[in-house]
């Protein structure tokens, strides 16, 4: 079978590349799938590069999450999902998604939406586990309340916007481009920003009368860190959910005690081993969404295997909008 493997730490451009490779076997608890689409993640290119928390031994297949068929069971496997059903779920390394078969656990893989198609499948899982996880478990947004998303055009991005408007939230989206400003709109964000161009502080307050935001989802740190705290409405939360711009801010406790507000972490990936349990509502909670057409992710590429590497570098460097998936 034809997998990328990573095969020493870099750039994903340089360091991956395109192998002929024995299939994989499924162990106790897992399933082998043959991948129809697999979802292309900012996580993906920090593997590549050896700066993710996640350290798979070297070589590796890079993908951290896929839609595909099951074709066969390890030994010892109950509650396996049926041969030739679709589900979607997070590979287990070293065999990622960007092969055309794929190691996935039985207990992370989860019916695929049947509103979506393979790709959008792919991109349900990991970008809308966080968004829902981040505005409903740790942020409590309420209908009414005003939404400020950075990197609104993004993969995780897009969908907070959509996860935001279908709680009831006014919805204010930070972008960088011209192009990216008429993405986020299509999405739903009532008010757009452009970093490039705008004072992002004094437009969200001009869009807020004053009052500031009141949840914040920062996926990219640094500088949007940095003007958030100086948005956010009296007893808002800011919700982290990752540094794609390589900066990890310092918070400033004192500022935090004078505004009143909230600074909280999501790590989605914990509630996998903490609470299962709430990961499977949620699951059942954003197929029902996409059932209703209140959320779809966003596809902007549909690239074929022989464009992982080129796509997850592209993804990483953030001129991508929306989701960039690899459709076998």
């Amino acid at each position: 079978m034809q997998a990328w493997r990573v095969h020493a730490n870099g750039e994903p451009r340089e360091v991956m590349r395109l192998d002929e490779i024995p299939e994989p076997k499924p162990g106790a608890g897992e399933l082998l799938v043959r991948v129809r689409a697999a979802n292309v993640n900012f996580p993906d290119a920090m593997m590549c590069r050896g700066e993710y928390q996640i350290v798979p031994p070297l070589p590796f297949t890079p993908g951290i999450e896929v839609c595909g068929e099951p074709v066969a069971v390890g030994p010892d496997t109950e509650g396996a999902p049926a041969p030739g059903s679709r589900v979607i779920g997070q590979p287990a390394f070293p065999h990622g998604g960007f092969g055309e078969l794929a190691v996935v656990p039985v207990a992370m893989a989860r019916p695929a939406p049947p509103a979506l198609d393979d790709a959008g499948a792919a991109a349900l899982h990991i970008g809308y586990q966080t968004g829902w996880f981040a505005l409903h478990r740790r942020a409590r947004i309420q209908p009414g309340e005003t939404l400020l998303v950075h990197a609104a055009a993004g993969g995780v991005g897009s969908a907070a916007v959509q996860l935001g408007r279908a709680a009831g939230a006014r919805v204010i989206g930070v972008v960088g481009g011209a192009a990216k400003a008429a993405t986020a709109r299509e999405l739903g964000c009532e008010v757009v920003v452009d970093r490039r161009t705008d004072n992002v502080i004094a437009a969200v307050k001009e869009a807020t009368g004053g009052r500031g935001a009141d949840v914040v989802f920062d996926p990219v740190g640094g500088d949007a860190y940095a003007k958030s705290v100086k948005c956010v409405a009296f007893e808002g939360r800011i919700v982290t959910v990752g540094f794609a711009s390589g900066a990890v801010p310092a918070p400033g406790l004192n500022h935090i005690l004078i505004k009143n507000y909230a600074v909280l972490g999501l790590h989605w990936g914990l509630y996998n081993t903490r609470e299962p349990g709430l990961v499977a509502d949620c699951h059942r909670e954003l197929t029902r969404l996409a059932e209703e057409g209140a959320i779809s992710p966003l596809i902007s590429e549909r690239v074929p295997l022989e464009g992982a590497a080129d796509a997850v570098q592209r993804v990483f460097d953030g001129v991508t909008t929306g989701r960039v998936v690899v459709q076998l």
